[in-house]
């Protein structure tokens, strides 16, 4: 019965993908084999002919349109695609993993390398236009101010608004064992964690003779203005409790939907004074400011750290996803109460994972309508999970998914486990990104979560979550080209004024008057400006 059930599955997988119905009255798949050239890249090591990977296999049988591809391998993309956009008359009709940000996306509209594809979507692309309508904030953000829409988006949604996996970047973990050998609660307030620091600091024998380690005991490690290991999420209890959520712009949404800096913030103030407090009585890490990313894993990978600053902590600490999922060993670090008890999400992560350039049309195309055909099966529910992470029935050791049935006995993707496998490896081998879209809604209907995301979110929800007290972030707007660039030269100056002060305090301490003379060299930059442009697109952004 299993073995009918899964066949059952499959069938009603490849009957969904090849329904798709064209504008003028096409249907997948052809009658007679079409063709289109595209340009994409592919991971080091990886399979460099898209065609060989059974993704794009079986999306040729379904629906008997074939790719002749050019590709490049993605550490040298960056470089490359620049010169292939260059001249647009020898372009591909279809850049598939262009990954271009909102400037470059105008520049080759203006150029004309690029054409609009909203009437493609609005007649021909039926999948995507459910994505639209099931989370309509994804076609405002993927819509310039003339109303044309330049690229393909990804979009991938793991939680939803304050329980969004991207909420918290630079997530605090703490080293459970070691609170556990000293017999220490888990801290709540600031004046506690810095009481269990001091605690590390001072049992370092003891630590390092009971868990076997290999150098020095750091009782707090990070690096310093690098975006998920900064340790800007300790700071969000003091004064109005904005923190610095945002580490590339440094701004914030207040309650009443007003853009602020929160470098202006007595908050930020009181936040890198104490900061500072941890550094002088030797709890943070002296290369903190200068060490390299391969140097902050390997001290972590040796089992110095007592705190730590990451994305994941698996990508620092020596730790098993068994342990993770049990709340063995490392632990998120709650938010500290100073003066108040907040966490700040990060800016545009209420709308989760989303590239508004992900994939581009170009002005070479002869059949629009059937490449923006062929593009919506890669927004197909079923699909889109497939092209993001890999796929099943490969001829090697590891699959990501296996078709299995959902409660309703439709076909669902179930991931497996992949035992030592790393899962990065197992992805880059089977998947092949490009557009797509994993709605929330989608989880447990068409595909089960990643385990390795599974617990990210339950952190969010359950530490986090509960004590994100502001309504809004600021949103990923489609700005113009020309406040693209008056807010790209502000913003080189202002985030080097703010990065260069933020260490140098932590580490050497500052006066009122080192703080009054910061906030007239960031009006001396443009910063009411810079706020200014912001607030402009927020307002467009709520006015809907």
């Amino acid at each position: 019965m299993r073995k009918i059930s899964m066949i059952l599955a499959l069938c009603l997988c490849l009957a969904m993908l090849a329904s798709a119905a064209l504008a003028d009255g096409y249907t997948f798949p052809l009658e007679n084999t079409e063709s289109f050239t595209a340009l994409t890249n592919y991971p080091v090591g990886t399979e460099a002919d898209p065609n060989n990977r059974t993704i794009f296999k079986r999306l040729e049988e379904a629906t008997n349109v074939h790719v002749e591809w050019r590709t490049i391998q993605s550490d040298q993309w960056g470089d490359k695609i620049t010169l292939e956009m260059s001249n647009p008359k020898t372009l591909p009709e279809l850049v598939f993993n262009a990954g271009f940000d909102t400037n470059s996306l105008l520049k080759y509209a203006k150029q004309g390398a690029i054409i609009a594809l909203e009437k493609y979507i609005d007649s021909c692309m039926p999948n995507l236009q459910k994505v639209f309508e099931q989370a309509p904030e994804y076609r405002v953000m993927c819509t310039d101010e003339n109303g044309h829409i330049w690229a393909f988006p990804w979009i991938e949604q793991l939680g939803y608004e304050k329980t969004a996996i991207q909420t918290i970047g630079d997530m605090s973990f703490i080293n459970k064992n070691w609170l556990d050998f000293l017999k220490l609660e888990m801290p709540t307030t600031v004046d506690e964690f810095k009481a269990v620091l001091i605690a590390f600091r001072d049992n370092a024998d003891a630590l390092k003779a009971e868990f076997n380690i290999d150098g020095s005991i750091i009782p707090m490690s990070c690096i310093m203005n690098d975006g998920d290991q900064d340790p800007a999420i300790l700071i969000n209890g003091f004064g109005e409790g904005y923190g610095d959520p945002d580490r590339g712009r440094h701004i914030a949404v207040t309650n009443d939907k007003q853009v602020i800096s929160v470098a202006t913030t007595e908050g930020f103030k009181k936040g890198i004074a104490w900061l500072h407090e941890l550094y002088a009585e030797g709890l943070i890490d002296p290369e903190a400011f200068t060490q390299e990313w391969s140097t902050y894993v390997a001290k972590g990978k040796s089992g110095r750290y007592g705190v730590l600053f990451s994305w994941d902590v698996a990508n620092i600490a020596q730790v098993s996803m068994d342990d993770l999922i049990a709340g063995k060993g490392w632990v998120p670090l709650p938010a500290l109460t100073a003066d108040v008890r907040n966490i700040t999400p990060q800016n545009g992560s209420y709308t989760s994972g989303f590239d508004r350039g992900r994939c581009v049309v170009t002005a070479t195309c002869k059949n629009p309508e059937l490449v923006c055909a062929w593009i919506d099966q890669m927004y197909d529910p079923i699909q889109s999970p497939q092209n993001n992470w890999g796929t099943y029935g490969e001829d090697d050791e590891f699959d990501i998914f296996e078709m299995s049935t959902n409660d309703a006995g439709e076909p669902m993707l179930k991931h497996t486990w992949l035992g030592d496998a790393s899962p990065v490896e197992v992805r880059e081998a089977e998947s092949v990104n490009g557009p797509l879209a994993i709605l929330d809604t989608y989880y447990n209907k068409y595909v089960t979560l990643p385990d390795d995301a599974a617990y990210r979110l339950n952190w969010i929800k359950d530490v986090y979550t509960p004590d994100m007290t502001h309504d809004y972030v600021y949103p990923n707007v489609f700005m113009n080209a020309d406040d693209i660039k008056e807010i790209s030269n502000l913003e080189a100056d202002l985030t080097k004024c703010v990065n260069t002060a933020k260490s140098d305090w932590v580490m050497n301490g500052f006066t009122d008057a080192d703080w009054d003379q910061f906030q007239n060299d960031l009006k001396a930059y443009g910063l009411d400006r810079y706020l200014e442009i912001h607030q402009k697109y927020l307002d467009a952004y709520f006015a809907g």
